[in-house]
């Protein structure tokens, strides 16, 4: 047996959606150690240019690096379509974005290959999911459709609302009829919703959490650069954010599944 890696995994987002991922990684790898990092003073980062997304991804990976992270997962949709190349030329860690599995996973589902992605309006226009699906399954139909009020209607809880459903019916009705088999949920708030949208387009329709998978590429990295953690102790989690510690606190708690214990409250850069 390889020696036990305890360094921790480092995560960052632009605010507490990565909080799903960083669920999904604590539901597969329950021993590993976990760093995460939410920008909650500069989100969003779909309203900012590509290079201050990239600035700004490379500052909070320089800060998880001061926590001596083994590997780097980028759980921000807008940070993996613009920044993620950047920061694997810059950083000595392995960096696993959550578009290439979600696309990857997607590919492997569906039978017509007719995708729907749905996501952020920034995430869309950037057509990172769209490439990406195309360079796994070059005839793939994607169809793509922006649904800009899931965000905040997950935020405000109301992910079980009549409201909900009828945004739902809004946003989808018009991809459900272009005989799509897949829906692939290209933000990390829209798992909070997956029910309500099954409801909504029925069994024959899979839908694909990018932040599931996600989870599968940290295990096989971890296990294949032989840095995985194998003591058997639960692992540690930390929680820094760049601003209103008390609101990720609270909120966070429904996007991670359990409860947050204490949630450190940096001023790192200039605002």
């Amino acid at each position: 047996m390889s020696e036990s890696d305890n360094r921790p995994i480092g995560i960052f987002d632009s605010g507490i959606g990565g909080l799903t991922v960083m669920r999904q990684i604590m539901h597969l790898l329950p021993y590993e150690n976990i760093c995460y990092y939410g920008d909650t003073a500069r989100v969003p980062y779909g309203s900012k240019s590509r290079d201050t997304i990239i600035r700004y991804s490379l500052e909070n990976t320089a800060f998880l690096l001061e926590k001596n992270i083994k590997l780097l997962v980028v759980a921000c949709n807008t940070a993996s379509a613009h920044a993620i190349e950047a920061l694997r030329q810059t950083v000595h860690v392995p960096v696993i974005g959550v578009i290439e599995p979600g696309a990857a996973r997607a590919v492997e589902v569906t039978k017509k290959g007719c995708i729907a992605v749905i996501a952020t309006r920034a995430t869309i226009q950037s057509g990172a999911y769209q490439r990406e699906i195309c360079r796994y399954l070059p005839k793939a139909e994607v169809i793509s459709q922006p649904c800009p009020l899931f965000v905040p209607l997950v935020e405000e809880n109301m992910t079980n609302s009549a409201v909900v459903r009828l945004v739902i019916e809004e946003y989808l009705s018009p991809v459900v009829g272009n005989e799509i088999d897949t829906i692939l949920l290209g933000c990390t708030h829209y798992p909070l919703l997956a029910d309500a949208i099954k409801e909504y387009v029925g069994s024959e329709v899979a839908l694909v959490d990018s932040a599931s998978t996600c989870a599968f590429y940290v295990r096989d990295s971890l296990n294949i650069q032989g840095i995985k953690k194998t003591s058997n102790t639960r692992g540690v989690y930390q929680y820094y954010v760049s601003d209103d510690p008390e609101r990720f606190s609270l909120m966070g708690t429904r996007f991670l599944g359990t409860t947050i214990e204490a949630v450190h409250d940096l001023a790192l850069f200039q605002r």
